[in-house]
């Protein structure tokens, strides 16, 4: 017999799932997305809405079922939009047959969002349409022209996103300063753009650094803003250690500004990371009126150094915690409580390592009130011979302190580093791209390496220098000033022992120590 075929014709409408003599409309949604919250992008996003909306109802074949939208949010990828990602959750879900949205790149500027998204959705039947394209994904060519499309969008994206990067750095080589404003405390926005005192605020940082100054730990700074209901920079009630610590070493309250602090690792995921000299950054000088004096600033510097540098933890707790030095092992004095639970309680203070090694420190314990007279008799010892503490200062300062010498070579140093810095990634651009004689490559980029680690090295020496003669200068000045008011005191002053001492020695009850912040030191009578 002869063969034949038969067509069997198909039954089920592969755009609706249901019997081709059932009058079934598909269920069709709109998607809308703009990447701004500007009022023009908001028109267009309104217009979008409206015209989806319109344009599905206007079909007798479609059923509308929603207009989903993402407003203000990029399409590099679906991290953050909702809108989007329950928009396909109902689609897989069954409730959408077809999606039509405006072109590839609103529905998204990643190639691989992009085709999974298309896949999982044909899997279950569910089509795009992309009016601007023309591109219907259940075509049998769907896929190749969402993939070049999609392509040319990532890399659209890519190039906003260079764009972006170069104009900000652009803007930081030549000093134009922006901080989150509404999350940045102290300072609001001037009408040239720059950072104008806020003097509401400005005085919640100023005493800030007060409080640190006088002994306290960011733990006790934030605990006492947040009893005082003070707003955190955030408009929080709640302070945390790292809010203060971050107030406290910011160079802006100087009035200079560090530019390029971080930077975005990829344009796909948004990721950002602190530079650690991946990119350049941009030191500006007097960009804006200061609401801490430089020299202040450079205290409270060295203080947060000093604190991470000690032997024992700073405490803040009280005004003796980490004052008073053990002379016998130069660990420090802690307050310990005798008698806790009975009337003859009271506290004293002693070498917190005084039973910690083989030998035991011999140093004795002190109550407050001693504490108390021996800075006491070392403060009255010092007021009486002022004149003479003062005149000294006043003669040797412009010598010691001169620091023009020392300014124009680290400027010379610093120029000297990017110019090195330069010459190094030329080079490596070049030894990429170029066959080069590598054993010439790396006896010339060795001689760079060791050229930029001396500069560099020198560099780190003359800054540390100036910092140190900067905080001095600005240490014993302060000092100073509150010596010349003082003519007598007659009872301790815990302001004065904030203000005036930098720590207490103790060898023994006859030889007591007082080491005050101009550096000169009294031994004490008790």
């Amino acid at each position: 017999m002869a063969k034949s075929v038969t067509t069997i014709p198909a039954t089920i409408s592969r755009f609706t799932a249901a019997p081709i003599n059932e009058h079934r409309k598909r269920r069709t949604a709109g998607y809308a997305r703009v990447t701004t919250d500007s009022d023009e992008q908001f028109s267009s996003y309104e217009a979008q809405v409206d015209y989806y909306t319109s344009y599905i109802n206007s079909r007798d074949d479609w059923e509308f079922v929603e207009v989903y939208t993402d407003e203000g949010i990029t399409g590099t990828n679906t991290k953050h939009r909702e809108g989007f990602k329950r928009m396909i959750s109902d689609a897989l879900d069954g409730r959408i047959d077809l999606i039509v949205t405006k072109s590839v790149s609103r529905f998204a500027r990643n190639t691989v969002d992009s085709l999974t998204t298309v896949r999982q959705l044909k899997d279950k039947g569910v089509e795009i349409y992309f009016e601007k394209e023309n591109i219907w994904t259940l075509d049998s060519k769907g896929e190749l022209l969402i993939t070049i499309m999609s392509s040319l969008a990532q890399e659209e994206s890519r190039s906003i996103s260079e764009n972006c990067t170069w104009g900000q750095r652009k803007r930081f080589a030549d000093g134009k300063v922006t901080v989150p404003f509404n999350r940045f405390l102290g300072y609001d926005r001037g009408e040239d753009g720059n950072l104008v005192i806020n003097p509401e605020q400005a005085a919640t940082v100023r005493r800030i650094y007060s409080m640190f100054l006088k002994g306290m730990t960011p733990f006790g700074i934030a605990s006492r803003l947040t009893a005082d209901n003070v707003r955190t920079p955030g408009g929080k009630d709640r302070w945390n250690a790292g809010s203060v610590r971050s107030i406290l070493s910011n160079e802006k309250y100087r009035g200079d500004a560090l530019l390029q602090k971080s930077y975005t690792v990829d344009f796909l995921t948004k990721k950002k990371k602190f530079n650690e000299g991946e990119i350049p950054q941009y030191y500006v000088k007097n960009n804006h009126q200061a609401i801490i004096a430089p020299d202040v600033f450079e205290m409270v510097q060295r203080e947060l150094e000093r604190r991470g540098k000690s032997r024992g933890s700073h405490s803040g707790v009280h005004l003796f915690s980490g004052r008073i030095q053990c002379g016998q092992c130069g660990n420090w004095y802690g307050s310990k409580v005798w008698h806790s639970t009975s009337k003859y309680r009271r506290t004293i203070w002693r070498c917190n390592h005084k039973f910690a090694n083989d030998e035991i420190c011999m140093t004795p314990h002190l109550t407050d009130e001693e504490i108390q007279g021996y800075y006491l008799s070392a403060l009255r010892k010092l007021l009486a011979d002022k004149d003479e503490i003062i005149a000294a200062f006043e003669q040797a300062k412009d010598a010691a302190l001169n620091l023009s010498s020392m300014t124009a070579e680290g400027n010379e140093l610093q120029n000297e580093l990017l110019v090195v810095s330069e010459l190094m990634h030329q080079s490596m651009y070049e030894n990429a791209r170029v066959a080069l004689d590598q054993a010439e490559y790396n006896k010339y980029y060795t001689s760079l390496t060791e050229r930029y680690d001396k500069a560099k090295a020198r560099l780190e020496e003359v800054n540390g220098t100036i910092s140190d003669k900067q905080t001095r200068q600005a240490t014993i000045e302060a000092f100073l000033d509150e010596v010349k008011r003082l003519d007598s005191v007659s009872e301790f002053q815990p302001a004065l022992w904030y203000s005036l001492a930098d720590h207490m020695t103790v060898y023994s009850k006859d030889d007591v120590r007082i080491r005050f912040k101009d550096g000169t030191e009294i031994k004490s009578q008790g």
